[in-house]
């Protein structure tokens, strides 16, 4: 089953409604995934952002790794590494989700996971100017008018912030380009992350071996709790990865952009309900214009169906 869910539709004919149903499912599980996935590293807040980071990394390679050598021809790896122009993209991708990853770590530990709501909320609308400026999608003057809300949205936070709220922006920016990047050079969902991690894993590795010999390495030091959840992180990292990819591949860049509100929505949930995170009445309004743009953008999708 999962081997036809990764398969790769061609380029000479659109998606089918089947594959289209299927991109669909995929995304939505990834996007629910990411958003209850503060609750997984919150329980992991005594270990360092960038140490968590380096695990993540290297448990990736490994679930990866057994992943694409029962689903994938040992060929397509071989040819994938030895691509040179192929390797400067993995590379590139490699960046700019590793960041991604970093930033939001980060945030989530220090009690800032309002921010990263707001990250991922710009995200979809960020997804839908690229597909403008890149894939030469066409908005509509409803989706036009999404986008100016948003606009207005993040222009009402600076002001009553008094400065530009660089960390969501950061986020939404940096997966959105991770997004474009991987669905226009058509890189294989499982092959690709694959890459990505194998890229930075020798230097993850070599962090994590130095901290060992320094004594200070988290994995060990805590209890076997903490360094289970620290070994799963391959898995917590990869399968909504492989999710997300697999709809990304099937949907338009519009159309993903749009379920992308599924996550912002459960993290911005946890940080108020949860962890006791202050929503203040600037924020109240910011996020208010956001959602209004985001329901009419929907709204401008569905009505044509």
């Amino acid at each position: 089953m999962l081997q036809r869910v990764m398969t790769r539709p061609t380029d000479e004919h659109p998606p089918s409604d089947r594959s289209a149903l299927i991109g669909g499912g995929a995304a939505l599980s990834a996007f629910l995934l990411w958003g209850l996935m503060p609750v997984y590293f919150k329980a992991l807040a005594d270990v360092p952002p960038l140490e968590m980071l380096a695990h993540r990394v290297v448990w990736s390679v490994l679930v990866m790794t057994a992943l694409v050598l029962v689903l994938r021809p040992v060929r397509e790896v071989v040819d994938a590494a030895g691509d040179l122009r192929r390797i400067g993209l993995y590379l590139t991708t490699a960046l700019l989700i590793s960041t991604n990853w970093l930033v939001f770590l980060w945030a989530v530990v220090h009690g800032r996971l309002i921010e990263v709501s707001l990250g991922y909320y710009i995200n979809p609308l960020v997804n839908v100017l690229l597909g403008v400026l890149f894939l030469a999608e066409r908005l509509s003057r409803l989706q036009l008018l999404s986008v100016a809300m948003a606009f207005v949205g993040v222009l009402g936070l600076v002001i009553d912030a008094g400065t530009i709220p660089w960390l969501g922006l950061f986020l939404g920016v940096s997966f959105g380009f991770y997004a474009l990047v991987r669905k226009k050079a058509g890189i294989d969902p499982l092959v690709g992350l694959l890459m990505e991690t194998m890229l930075l894993a020798l230097p993850a590795l070599g962090y994590l071996l130095w901290l060992g010999a320094e004594g200070t390495g988290s994995f060990g030091s805590h209890s076997a709790g903490a360094d289970l959840l620290l070994a799963a992180s391959g898995l917590v990292t990869s399968v909504p990865l492989i999710l997300f990819m697999t709809g990304n591949r099937r949907l338009k860049l519009s159309t993903i952009g749009v379920m992308q509100y599924v996550a912002p929505s459960c993290q911005l949930a946890l940080a108020v309900v949860c962890y006791g995170e202050a929503f203040t009445r600037a924020d109240g309004i910011a996020f208010g214009f956001i959602w209004m743009a985001l329901a009419l953008f929907s709204w401008s999708l569905w009505r044509p169906r």
